[in-house]
């Protein structure tokens, strides 16, 4: 499991620090590290079709017990059908192996699985339902039949009413076609009802036995995570199941503990060696709706990874967190009046407060402007993102603004510096965007996203990199970032994008055109900003 360097590793310098895992530049070590991995993946030509569609793999350079460098190589999941690999660390908690509790509980879960599709498939169910669907279509049949005999006998009585014809004889003659309608209702209910009732029955012995199979399965997963013994460095433990318990969700997701990053760590604790740095790359192509770049360096994932890792390094110096680190500086006034203001905001700095403290646009504008009223932020710009941002003194001055937003009357253009060419010069980039839940704040493409559109226009090429202009039609959460580097999009990352591209000293995008109708002026407002890069 512990790989020696082939290569000659004398001149590169231990970090200080481990690495912090959600968000690093790879040491040298790392990356000579990897090479060897992808060298030795690349050769297996029995995996070439599975890693074809993608995977996450890891490194970890570790010193053992007699000062030596090594390192260990993971993969996420599972590969080729099996957790185990003898070039790979094993899993945290082996749970396919054939005699493990868990394959017995999955076998248990899927011969309940056989019992309920027999059960929903059976001549019984089967008949029972298509009998209630022929009882319910009879009742709208005949109703409505007897409805359209009711209108024509009608219509014949009162043809004989205007010839004279004695109203006595017709008016019984109605009362007798109405009360044949409640007994036909009555009689086609109760046909109905009993259908229901059979099908019914039916339904709820299938639906008792997927309750059970839900119940089983949770419990079975349950008991999975708790097998999941986290160690850190201190050697202190923890299962899974504690690790996620002051998660908003309070329980793991599936594949929690299965990532490359705590596998690694896991074993270099078990086994005496010592965690010196940490890196993971993706093997293969990008996966459906996701932004990943064969070859490229990832942070750990943070929907099964953040809650676990943090734990894990526990004992270790880390790195801290580049994030918490930015002091950006101030916002550079553009605009101002009394009703408004325009800033341009540097790169690393938030639109509104986060959770990591980092300085905020919100924060810089109740300090400067203690008397605002209304909420201030208007719209917003990615924390990595500079550019221009309106901002409302006023509440009416806010609600006017962002009414303009909500319907699009609002201009606005971003330049951007992107790693590569695209293929063509000028379009429309149509692909709608949602949350990736596991790896927030990452967004990803799906058709049940929301709706997210991009012009774009290439302004010049600058060597292997392109100078473009993109005007969002749609605000959505790193909307040009993700239309910047997705294969269906451009397939050509923003310089510095360190979530869908290549992280550098910072992400090349500013927003440098904003054009609004200033509510109090009464007239069209244009400011333009050139980027630094």
């Amino acid at each position: 499991m512990l790989h020696r360097f082939k290569d000659d590793i004398s001149g590169i310098a231990l970090p200080r620090l481990f690495t912090w895992p959600f968000h690093y530049v790879p040491h040298p070590l790392c990356l000579q590290a990897a090479a060897e991995v992808q060298r030795y993946i690349a050769s297996r030509e029995d995996w070439r079709e599975e890693l074809q569609r993608g995977k996450m793999f890891g490194v970890l350079v570790v010193t053992d017990t007699d000062g030596k460098r090594g390192f260990l190589a993971a993969f996420s999941g599972n590969l080729a059908g099996t957790n185990r690999h003898e070039y790979f660390v094993p899993p945290v908690y082996d749970m396919l192996r054939p005699d493990d509790f868990f394959r017995r509980g999955e076998a248990e879960i899927d011969a309940l699985s056989v019992r309920i599709e027999q059960a929903e498939q059976s001549e019984r169910t089967v008949e029972a339902k298509a009998a209630m669907e022929l009882a319910r279509h009879r009742q709208q049949e005949q109703i409505a039949a007897a409805k359209e005999a009711m209108r024509q006998s009608k219509a014949r009585r009162d043809a004989r009413r205007a010839a004279g014809e004695d109203p006595a004889p017709l008016i019984l003659e109605s009362q007798r076609e109405r009360a044949d309608l409640q007994r036909l209702k009555q009689r086609l209910r109760e046909d109905v009802e009993q259908a229901e009732k059979r099908y019914a029955e039916l339904e709820a012995q299938i639906e008792a036995m997927r309750s059970e199979r839900h119940r089983l399965s949770a419990e079975l997963q349950m008991e999975l995570f708790a097998r999941f013994r986290m160690l850190n460095a201190r050697g202190e433990e923890k299962d899974l199941c504690e690790l996620f318990a002051q998660t908003p969700q309070h329980v793991p997701p599936a594949g929690a503990g299965e990532c490359a990053a705590p596998k690694l760590l896991q074993y270099a604790y078990r086994n005496s060696l010592h965690p010196i740095a940490m890196a993971e790359f993706w093997w293969g192509d990008s996966p459906a709706g996701e932004v990943r770049r064969h070859g490229e360096f990832y942070p750990a994932c943070t929907g099964k990874c953040k809650p676990i890792l943090p734990f894990m390094l526990q004992g270790l110096d880390v790195e801290p967190n580049p994030l918490l680190e930015i002091r950006p500086p101030e916002p550079r006034v553009v605009w101002e009046d009394a009703t408004l203001v325009v800033i341009d905001k540097p790169s690393g700095m938030l639109s509104v407060d986060g959770k990591s403290g980092v300085r905020s646009v919100a924060a810089w504008a109740r300090e400067r402007y203690p008397d605002a009223t209304g909420p201030i932020i208007v719209h917003r710009l990615d924390q990595s993102t500079s550019g221009l941002m309106v901002l409302a003194k006023e509440k009416q001055t806010h609600a006017a603004l962002q009414a303009q937003f909500i319907h699009r009357t609002v201009r606005k253009l971003y330049t951007a510096l992107l790693e590569g060419h695209p293929k063509s010069e000028e379009g429309r980039i149509t692909l709608p965007l949602k949350l990736d839940y596991e790896n927030r704040p990452r967004q990803m493409i799906s058709a049940e996203g929301r709706s997210a559109v991009t012009l774009y226009k290439v302004m010049g090429y600058e060597g292997g990199r392109t100078r473009i202009l993109f005007r969002p039609l749609t605000g959505r959460t790193h909307q040009l970032r993700v239309h910047a580097a997705a294969p269906e999009g451009l397939d050509c990352p923003i310089v510095g994008d360190d979530i869908y591209g290549r992280g550098g000293q910072r992400l090349c995008l500013h927003a440098s055109l904003l054009e609004f109708d200033h509510p109090a002026l009464q007239r069209r407002m244009r400011f333009e900003s050139a980027p630094e890069f």
